[in-house]
């Protein structure tokens, strides 16, 4: 038995990502922040419903969703001059000192009785402003770290970790709520960003990045991806899928609040199922190395929204719950390989910029769908929302598989 578990650690895809000596430094304060996040997905929505008059919570459940993340598309697009040389540890730093400083003003104000929906939504917005950039230095520093081959392992133990956060963070977020609210919650996720900052300004050694081409601009990502079809292609199906998933972040809290009559611990069981899922999905992702991407990814696309149905037609909660949960599954493949083909497909001197470029299409199609969310909830209802958005991401799926198909036959 000990022979059989030493060749399987050997030969897992994984342990180059883990005894890495420069990743196993950044990985507790990464796993930190995630949990902190992990807790995030609860409060944030939660808080707005607290804090927002009754008869509008749709409508600021919405702006705050949407705020937590669509300000890092206007940050990749505007501050690519100021960012795209920067070291990428730098711009990971960076962006949780800014979330760290902003996320923990929405505490101190609503303990002083000051922070109205308005303001609530502003600060959120100020904590996202580099995230796209932080996103990018974090896969960029993969890339640089790793060889190739360990892109997709590599990619998967992050997917894995903040997998994990979405199983524990929930309910430590929902225990948390009972205790002191919802603004408890983000002091806490406030501070597991001040935690990623000091490992990535401390932890990673001092390089030089590969030298910037001759001319590059600030809109060099975009030029990549507009040249190589394939990051195209993939960047259209991720902005779909991330649009028609987005009024789910507005539907589900509602649909649970109020369609339910439950209080936020079963949100936080959804949420939860869905990082079960999730990290079983990062497990088998580093074993998908050899599979072709656009099968995959498209299969991945059409039975996530199959398996969203359950919620939307006002199944039993254990099967909506469990839907959620195979969702989950198929989440971390899906994103893992979609990062790696960005990887591989990228000049190395401009990754930075391309993973920015990707981050600030996929970061606006979330607050996008979300941002749809509130008047579709307002004019359908929540459980409506969900079954609409879950059938047209199956329909997505199906025509991109089929389109995908088409093309593969033209070209022989």
């Amino acid at each position: 038995m000990p022979l059989k578990s030493d060749r399987t650690i050997r030969t897992s895809p994984y342990r180059p990502v883990l005894t890495h000596p420069t990743l196993r430094r950044l990985l507790p304060g990464f796993t930190v922040s995630s949990l902190g996040d992990g807790m995030a997905v609860v409060a944030v929505s939660w808080l707005a419903i607290e804090i927002a008059p009754a008869a509008e919570r749709g409508m600021w459940v919405a702006l705050a969703a949407a705020a937590y993340t669509l300000s890092g598309a206007v940050g990749a697009l505007l501050l690519g001059r100021l960012l795209r040389h920067r070291p990428p540890a730098r711009l990971v730093a960076c962006d949780a000192l800014l979330r760290a400083t902003a996320l923990g003003a929405i505490p101190v104000c609503h303990a002083l009785g000051t922070l109205s929906t308005e303001l609530y939504v502003a600060l959120l917005a100020l904590s996202c402003v580099l995230h796209s950039w932080g996103q990018a230095g974090v896969y960029t520093l993969l890339a640089r770290l790793l060889p190739e081959r360990d892109h997709l392992a590599g990619n998967a133990v992050l997917s894995g970790i903040g997998s994990l956060s979405t199983v524990f963070g929930p309910p430590l977020a929902g225990a948390l709520i009972l205790w002191g609210g919802a603004a408890t919650v983000i002091a806490v996720d406030a501070a597991t960003f001040l935690v990623l900052a000091a490992t990535f300004f401390f932890g990673v050694p001092h390089d030089d990045p590969p030298a910037p081409e001759e001319g590059a601009s600030k809109a060099a990502g975009f030029a990549v991806i507009r040249r190589t079809p394939a990051l195209l292609g993939l960047l259209a199906l991720s902005f779909a899928f991330f649009c028609l998933f987005g009024p789910v972040y507005v539907a589900l809290p509602l649909y649970v609040s109020d369609g339910l009559g439950a209080a936020a611990g079963l949100l936080a069981a959804f949420y939860t199922a869905f990082g079960v899922g999730a990290v079983l999905g990062s497990v088998l992702t580093g074993y998908l190395n050899r599979l072709p991407v656009w099968p995959v990814t498209t299969g991945i696309v059409a039975a996530f929204g199959v398996f969203l149905l359950p919620t939307g037609l006002g199944a039993p909660t254990a099967f909506a719950v469990a839907g959620f949960a195979v969702a989950g599954l198929l989440w971390p493949p899906y994103a893992s390989l979609s990062t790696a083909l960005f990887q591989r497909a990228a000049p190395p001197e401009l990754l930075p910029q391309t993973l920015a470029a990707s981050s600030a299409v996929r970061v606006l199609a979330v607050p996008l769908g979300t941002a749809l969310g509130g008047p579709l909830v307002a004019g359908f209802g929540a459980r409506e929302t969900l079954l609409a958005s879950a059938a047209s991401i199956a329909v997505l799926g199906l025509a991109a598989a089929g389109a995908a198909r088409a093309g593969r036959k033209r070209s022989q």
